[in-house]
């Protein structure tokens, strides 16, 4: 199993710098290459296919596909599934590629780290990635985040979004609704509720924070609103500036020359996300 070090690479450091050849790989006929079954993305934009194909045209194909050879003769697409398509659409009858022994586990995860350094996956198929990798490979949530090289809590996080529903699902795959919303809109304990604040937060353009407020419901706002009667023009600019950095309410007060500073969270979730983003300004 590839180590953390070499997913960081991106998909180069697992294909063997050796030059094509018909035992490492070479140059395969498009149709004798098959979808991988487990792609985790399901969408791809149209346009930046189309943009792609363009180029293939113009320049070829330069970095191969990655693929295995199957019992028939025939061979399945483990990670390139963009070069393929946009070759296909671009009429190329030939394709690099180059062939590597992996079983049916390796394919997933090397198709998922692929998706994951070249182009992001919309935030519903990342999750549903990572739960394929733990399901088909019997893995906890830290290995899956191990061998893709994210944080634990970026993993959890991700796939917190499959327990909305579909249609909010859906929502947050087109774009309509963003990975944030979709984490506020949880706290809601009901489908019904959830897909109410979700169709709100589409016809009224509201933001995170303005959504995470409703979702908390009124009380929580009017709680919000006595814990921002800071009277220093100092103060408030610090609060401000924190706020911005940190995405949550922080209210500073001062006693002298003494005083503390008080962050909101509102979730489990978002108090690790502070966390985190406070131990990576520690670490910078």
């Amino acid at each position: 199993m590839t180590n953390r070090t070499a997913l960081g690479k991106g998909i180069e450091a697992l294909i063997p710098d050796v030059p094509l050849t018909a035992e490492s790989g070479g140059e395969l006929p498009v149709d004798l290459i098959d979808a991988n079954p487990e792609q985790p993305r399901t969408r791809f934009d149209e346009a930046a296919l189309a943009e792609l194909s363009a180029s293939l045209s113009r320049h070829g194909v330069l970095q191969p596909v990655l693929v295995r050879a199957m019992s028939d003769g025939r061979y399945r697409l483990v990670a390139g599934e963009r070069r393929l398509r946009a070759a296909r659409l671009a009429g190329i009858e030939t394709i690099p590629a180059v062939v590597r022994e992996v079983d049916e586990n390796g394919g997933l995860e090397l198709a998922l780290v692929e998706n994951l350094q070249r182009e992001d996956l919309d935030p519903i198929d990342e999750a549903r990635a990572f739960e394929a990798l733990m399901e088909v490979g019997s893995l906890a949530q830290a290995d899956v985040a191990e061998r893709v090289g994210k944080d634990r809590s970026t993993v959890a996080n991700a796939m917190r979004l499959l327990d909305l529903p579909f249609e909010v699902q859906e929502m947050i795959s087109e774009g309509a609704v963003s990975a944030g919303h979709g984490r506020a809109i949880l706290t809601l304990s009901t489908a019904e509720e959830r897909c109410a604040l979700a169709a709100r937060v589409v016809k009224r353009g509201l933001s995170v924070r303005e959504t995470e407020v409703l979702a908390r419901g009124p009380g929580a706002r009017r709680r919000t609103v006595r814990a921002r009667k800071t009277v220093d023009p100092v103060l408030k600019d610090y609060e401000a500036r924190l706020e911005r950095a940190l995405g949550t309410n922080v209210r500073v007060e001062r006693i002298g020359h003494e005083g503390s500073i008080r962050i909101e969270y509102y979730s489990s979730e978002e108090l690790e996300r502070l966390i985190e983003l406070l131990l990576a300004l520690e670490r910078s």
